[in-house]
């Protein structure tokens, strides 16, 4: 972990690696979107200019076994899936990237690359594709923390006798029968998946853009082998680098593969999608998190509380699905206490502690309910204003309940109670208040009177 050294100023541009459309998205998936936004919303609150780019990879080896296996063209498959991904995101309440570079647009573009890296040397052609040297490839291993000897110990036995390495992997595949292909200098064929992002990447952000990210199994070989392509093509990549970690099910990771996940629809079938945020913000984003129904109904505890906080003071939704960044000037606001301003954005700094800031709006919005029933109403609806902000800059927008329709008894009950405070006859105030507990009703002091939940 280093501190982040912006290429341009003021300006931060950002690369994750994105969707795969073979299949719908599971909450693994979600927890990746969820980090990226809570990162490019806290930028923009920061006051910089992002500019923050997702791929479409549609087309790929399991693209091509679905669409063969359901009697379908790849494209079809590919634009079914990605629809269903785009409708999970937006559920989420996930911004839309910049950009969306799809694979398919950008395969003339990887084929020159391809062409470049075997006319400098550091690429072979096989009789099954092109390969790159990694032993050729300066500081490979550097993301991936291992001397090159250390991988190729540990790789698999490779099977294509025609490869130098079997740490070498390919940049274009040629043609097999039965699958779309694209002209190269090498005949038909399609490029390999690693290829992909570096040139998007760079064609889109730029050499030398700010952060480059996705899950921590995309370390080696994904983005290893991105980065050993930019190398060798004597182009600079990404500065830094950002990894999250998994959603676990038991010891192992949620994934298709296992067969143990859990869809985003499914998940929002049976719990707000706000949950699910909250969920996600109380852990550091590369540690490992466990979604379960204890898990979610916990966050939605939570999640009742901050809503509990808006009703009582009348808070406005700063940040709803898909809403806009709030920017800097949200901070300067006269109703905003800057002092927990700045106590979350040290957290924030400190590798997006998002745990502990979201602790310190927990305690901040406690301090605001105390306050209000020590009868301090203007401290505590600025408090109560600075942790809905700066939950909004998370991306987590508070809801005031709906207004309760009460039956006659009650509201002569809470008239009564009202004035009883007026009169600072406290005795009478708490006496009422048990006879609408008793009625099942939870009671609270607003600025504007008592409020009533059920």
């Amino acid at each position: 972990m280093r501190p982040v050294e912006l290429r341009e100023p003021g300006r931060v541009s950002i690369y994750a690696c994105g969707l795969t459309v073979y299949n719908v998205p599971h909450i693994g998936h979600g927890r990746g979107w969820l980090v990226f936004d809570v990162l490019r919303r806290y930028l923009s609150f920061c006051g910089l200019d992002v500019h923050y780019v997702t791929n479409v990879t549609d087309i790929d080896d399991q693209i091509i076994d679905r669409a063969a296996a359901e009697g379908r063209t790849e494209s079809e498959v590919a634009a079914d899936f990605e629809a269903s991904w785009w409708e999970a995101s937006d559920a989420l309440g996930v911004m839309r990237p910049a950009d969306t570079p799809h694979a398919t647009a950008y395969v003339a573009d990887m084929a020159r690359l391809v062409a470049e890296l075997v006319a400098s040397g550091v690429a072979y052609e096989t009789s099954t594709g092109v390969y790159l040297d990694v032993d050729q490839v300066d500081g490979y291993g550097l993301l991936a923390r291992q001397p090159l000897d250390s991988l190729r110990a540990g790789a698999r036995v490779e099977v294509d006798a025609e490869k130098r390495s079997p740490l070498d992997f390919a940049l274009w595949k040629k043609a097999k029968a039965g699958e779309p292909t694209w002209d190269s200098t090498f005949g038909p064929g399609r490029p390999g998946w690693h290829t992909e992002c570096v040139v998007m990447s760079l064609d889109l952000l730029g050499d030398g853009f700010d952060l480059h990210g996705g899950g921590i199994d995309l370390i080696f070989p994904h983005h290893e082998n991105e980065r050993a392509q930019a190398v060798a093509a004597g182009r600079s990549f990404a500065r830094h680098w950002v990894h999250h970690g998994w959603v676990m099910v038991g010891t192992e990771k949620m994934s298709k593969s296992l067969d143990n996940f859990t869809t985003v629809a499914e998940l929002l079938e049976r719990s707000d999608p706000r949950a699910y945020r909250l969920l996600v913000l109380r852990s550091q984003y590369r540690s490992q998190i466990e979604v379960t129904p204890d898990t979610i109904a916990d966050a939605e505890k939570g999640l009742d509380r901050l809503d509990r906080l808006a009703e009582r003071f009348s808070l406005p939704e700063h940040a709803g699905l898909q809403a806009a960044p709030i920017g800097p000037e949200m901070a300067q606001r006269a109703d905003v206490v800057a002092e927990e301003v700045e106590r979350f954005c040290a957290l924030m700094d400190d590798d997006l502690d998002t745990p502990g800031a979201l602790a310190g709006l927990f305690e901040a919005a406690n301090r605001a309910n105390a306050l209000a029933d020590a009868g301090d109403a203007s401290a505590a609806a600025a408090l109560a204003s600075t942790v809905a902000t700066l939950c909004g800059v998370l991306g987590l927008a508070l809801h005031a309940s709906a207004a309760i329709e009460l039956d006659d008894e009650t509201q002569r009950l809470v008239t009564e109670r009202d004035a009883a405070r007026a009169a600072s006859d406290y005795q009478r105030a708490d006496a009422i208040r048990d006879q609408l507990v008793a009625l099942g009703w939870g009671v609270e002091d607003g600025p504007t009177g008592t409020l009533l939940r059920r």
